[in-house]
């Protein structure tokens, strides 16, 4: 046999090998995938996932417990898996980081995230009118504020209310107005399942929260705004994303109106965050090829901060000030409120697998 026939012998029976091998290779991929019944987005940490000052991650870690990391190099930080099947992610903070990373899990052959439920679960701004620190809102819309044009604020018409408009609109909009008929793009507006932000708001109602005197005493600035002068609960509460860290009596009045513009005049803007409508846009994505499945996804955002300031401070101060208590109330109801959602599902997963808590009104775009 010639040189040139030895090597070509030889590499006919490499490719050989390997075909018969590839079967088993594939067997072993699919006994290695990990079933999740449930994935928790976090979005920031200070520092470690444990045992430093926490961020949103580190109590779900601590405390579910996460217990187990796993490498996730397309992510900002490692992920933590439990026994019992719960995934916890930590996004990185921004629209940007948070399309990433959950486009980077949902298409990870790792695990298969078919039947999971994801609870989005962050801290967030909140509407004095509605709501007072460490209170969390599940939301049935994610609406994106990102997406508009906005004049400089020192150019604003005398008769407008603010300066942010709709994409391809020639004044500001008013709930209930068509803002179809200028151009626009898909991702301004996510309607999630309201049936399962009932069940999730009836599932958390009545969970215990710690008291925080310094934030009960910051809140008694807001004179007339009975949400914040309330205690802490849980209720369902729309929540408008943008990368944009906003503040002001103006701005709140804009993401009132711009919520009730892209989802219906019968909603109400109760957060502000900077992740969600990333986080939905990857999500949405990875459900046209069945690695999700949207009907099962649910967004909790709680209060450690207001949108706008108590009356006679500046919105400069409002918006640089510390958060009262250091944010401790709203990364610990958060926290509270959304590991009662998980645990249910955990503990009754043999029904929640196949059968959703709640689908009287489905998620759309």
């Amino acid at each position: 046999m010639t040189a040139i026939g030895k090597k070509a012998w030889l590499s006919l029976l490499v490719i050989s090998f390997t075909c018969a091998l590839l079967p088993l290779a594939k067997a072993g991929d699919e006994q290695a995938v990990i079933p999740i019944k449930a994935v928790v987005v976090t979005m920031f940490e200070h520092g470690e996932s444990e045992g430093d000052r926490p961020g949103e991650f580190q109590f779900w870690v601590e405390r579910f417990p996460l217990d187990q990391q796993l490498p996730f190099e397309m992510g900002q930080h490692p992920l933590r898996l439990s026994a019992s099947g719960v995934l916890g992610i930590c996004t990185g903070g921004g629209v940007t980081n948070a399309t990433a990373s959950i486009m980077a899990l949902g298409l990870d052959p790792r695990f298969d995230l078919s039947a999971a439920y994801w609870v989005v679960a962050g801290i967030a701004g909140g509407d004095p009118i509605d709501l007072t620190i460490g209170s969390g809102a599940w939301a049935r819309y994610v609406i994106d504020g990102d997406l508009a044009f906005e004049v400089d604020a020192r150019e604003i018409p005398e008769d407008w209310p603010y300066g942010m408009i709709p994409l391809g609109a020639h004044a500001p909009a008013a709930p209930g107005d068509d803002v179809s008929q200028g151009w626009t793009v898909d991702t301004s507006s996510f309607m999630l399942n309201a049936g399962l932000a009932d069940w999730a708001v009836a599932t958390s109602t009545g969970v215990v929260l710690p008291t925080y005197p310094a934030s009960r005493a910051f809140s008694k600035q807001f004179k007339g705004f009975a949400g914040a002068l309330s205690e802490p609960g849980v209720m369902l509460g729309e929540t408008l994303s943008a990368s944009t860290y906003w503040h002001g009596e103006r701005l709140s009045q804009w993401a009132n109106d711009w919520v009730q513009v892209y989802a219906t005049p019968k909603m109400n803007f109760m957060t502000s965050n900077m992740e969600d409508s990333g986080t939905l846009t990857a999500l949405y994505r990875l459900a046209r090829i069945g690695r999700v499945d949207v009907q099962r996804v649910m967004v909790l955002r709680t209060v450690s901060n207001y949108t706008q300031p108590p009356p006679g401070e500046s919105a400069v101060w409002s918006a640089t000030a510390d958060y009262p208590d250091s944010g401790l109330p709203a990364l610990e109801s958060a926290y509270r409120y959304g590991a009662a959602v998980v645990q249910e599902i955990v503990e009754n997963w043999s029904v929640y697998e196949t059968t959703l808590p709640a689908l009287e009104s489905k998620a759309g775009p």
